[in-house]
């Protein structure tokens, strides 16, 4: 069983230190939400994980299945199996899903296999849209350059079908529920939860709750000051629904807090 292990982690951007510690274990088929005001480093989490070069690792590990990766590229990293779904995905004009895709999935394989020529165009068809009637989604969909004229709801279902289509050990969700409207909101959760199971390990990072009405998460963390200060179930998102974080910040301005 494959697990991502988040050890003392602290890393920072320029001259500040954003997280301050972060110990964290998340193994396949385990779902986490990691919850928190804004400005608290849930987003500097997942683009530390996922390796983007502007967050300086000041201390710490982070291993998957036994190697750590932070000296890692994050082509590497998505190789071995981790996925990051953007908060908000950038465009691509002039390339289609289809060929963003079947790029991705050719240099996953060539990764194995430096002599693989890559899958075969009818094999990959045959695949996307099968992944794509899985996900409910309109296989015209596959023809449009990639985020080119999206609405926010539509970025994140291909966010969701690149996940679908790479099948990673880990997917990191960052805010995927930013922007969009409840329809929007449970088409995509359905996505995931379609995907979610026995070999997927996911971690969902939001402010709100309201993903985690269709997400169901086994375990619930809360970010503050760099810092995860307090974890439980997925009662612990409710409780935060109906209190807010004042009754959090308490506990760590008294030294009550996990």
């Amino acid at each position: 069983m494959s697990e991502l292990s988040i050890r003392n982690l602290r890393v920072g951007i320029g001259d500040k230190e954003i997280l301050k510690g972060v110990s964290l274990d998340i193994k396949q088929g385990e779902v986490h939400a990691v919850m928190g005001p804004n400005g608290t480093g849930k987003s500097t989490l997942a683009y530390t994980l996922m390796g983007h070069p502007a967050y300086e690792v000041l201390a710490g590990e982070v291993c998957f299945n036994g190697v750590n990766i932070l000296d890692l590229e994050p082509d590497e990293r998505s190789r071995m199996g981790i996925f990051l779904a953007f908060q908000y995905p950038v465009a691509i004009p002039g390339v289609t899903v289809a060929n963003f895709l079947r790029t991705a999935i050719n240099a996953h394989r060539r990764s194995k296999d430096p002599a693989d020529k890559g899958i075969p165009i009818p094999e990959f068809l045959k695949m996307m849209r099968q992944k794509m009637e899985m996900l409910k989604m309109d296989p015209a969909f596959a023809g449009r350059y990639l985020n080119d004229g999206f609405s926010g709801g539509e970025k994140k279902r291909a966010e969701i079908l690149q996940m679908a289509v790479l099948q990673p050990e880990i997917a990191i969700l960052d805010e995927t529920d930013s922007g969009l409207d409840i329809d929007a909101l449970k088409i995509v959760s359905e996505g995931v939860n379609t995907l979610r199971g026995p070999h997927l390990g996911v971690l969902v990072i939001t402010h709100y709750q309201r993903i985690l009405n269709y997400i169901k998460p086994d375990f619930v963390h809360v970010m503050m000051d760099g810092r995860i200060v307090e974890s439980g179930g997925a009662e612990l998102a409710l409780h935060l629904e109906e209190q807010g974080y004042d009754w959090v910040r308490e506990k760590v301005t008294n030294g009550t807090a996990q």
